[in-house]
């Protein structure tokens, strides 16, 4: 799986794409994912699949872009058609959760059982408040967990920005948290239960 991503990621970039675009790719470089996400102008992606980076990074270029795709030895077994914005994978009243990226396959492991909307994206900026308040607002607790391939965090302020006429509570959980899947399960009860 390691070089899956990394491989999509080399056998997807154009020869040459239009003058304003810039694409950069950054192998399992959680501190740059976080930085990008933080930095106003840049489109960041964290594809979960081969497939997935073949469809953004040609996409990325041909829009002019100026974009960051984060790339990682994980992979979710198999590619989603999320877009820019969140794909509803699971549905559910009492809470939802948030999964970016590869976190996803662990994610639906460990809420299984659980009454949880489960979203996903590959996108990480620009942020979906609109499919997060959506789901928020259908669910009967806007409870959020959200679960990034990132630092802990990296879009809490984006959920509490979005949510902030939506009582609400919010478990950020990134990088490591998101391996151990008995651990993200646990923490995930606790915190909705």
């Amino acid at each position: 799986m390691q070089s899956d991503m990394l491989l999509a990621a080399t056998e997807s970039l154009p020869e040459q794409g239009p003058g304003g675009s810039t694409l950069l790719v950054g192998y399992g470089a959680v501190e740059e994912l976080t930085r990008f996400a933080a930095t106003p102008g840049w489109t960041v992606y964290a594809p979960g699949h081969p497939a997935e980076v073949r469809r953004i990074v040609p996409a990325a270029v041909r829009c002019g872009q100026r974009a960051y795709v984060h790339v990682s030895a994980e992979s979710n077994a198999e590619p989603r058609c999320a877009g820019d914005g969140f794909e509803r994978v699971r549905e559910g009243l009492d809470g939802v959760v948030l999964a970016v990226g590869a976190t996803l396959d662990p994610v639906l492991r460990a809420t299984a059982g659980l009454d949880v909307a489960v979203l996903y994206t590959t996108a990480v900026r620009p942020f979906d408040e609109i499919g997060l308040r959506t789901a928020a607002l259908a669910a009967d607790r806007a409870d959020v967990v959200l679960v990034e391939p990132g630092v802990a965090g990296t879009s809490a302020r984006h959920v509490a920005e979005t949510l902030v006429h939506v009582p609400h509570r919010l478990l950020a959980l990134g990088g490591t948290d998101t391996r151990d899947e008995p651990a993200l399960g646990r923490a995930v009860r606790d915190f909705l239960g």
